[in-house]
């Protein structure tokens, strides 16, 4: 599949697609998960943790909100890439990680769950690698942190 994504900037009209995106995106990913019953948590962590520190990355597709990518640019920390679950393997991941990667081009950090196979893949696909492995407070699920370095920091 071919697409053409445009991407922007996140503005504050953005904020209710972003978040049922986020929604729809992890139900997919984890349909055993009631991911509704935490919407109420998301939206306040949007607005409180998110939106004020964090540079955020919409893609567009025909006028569409269809992914974004968020991440702290001070920390090189990589919160979410976002992707409406029928563009999955489109190319717009890797669009949005290119952009993160602009954004913090001395490196990105991570967590990913361990049963992420899909997500793993991808990561390592791209140059991440695991430094450790954590637990996700709110979740209590075993995670990974994983970094990426740029060439150009490494070499």
């Amino acid at each position: 599949m071919t697409a053409t994504f445009v991407l922007r900037r996140y503005e504050e009209a953005d904020e209710a697609v972003a978040i049922a995106l986020w929604h729809e995106t992890w139900q997919e990913a984890y349909p055993a998960l009631d991911f509704a019953a935490r919407l109420d948590w998301w939206r306040e962590r949007w607005r409180r943790d998110m939106v004020p520190v964090m540079a955020i990355v919409v893609a567009e597709m025909s006028g569409d909100l269809v992914g974004f990518v968020a991440l702290d640019p001070a920390t090189g920390y990589l919160d979410q890439i976002v992707v409406r679950p029928d563009l999955w393997g489109a190319g717009l991941a890797e669009t949005l990680l290119r952009a993160a990667m602009e954004l913090a081009p001395d490196g990105l950090e991570l967590h990913v769950n361990q049963d992420n196979a899909r997500a793993l893949r991808f990561y390592r696909k791209h140059g991440f690698v695991v430094v450790g492995e954590e637990t996700n407070p709110r979740s209590g699920a075993p995670v990974y942190r994983m970094s990426w370095r740029s060439a150009r920091r490494t070499g």
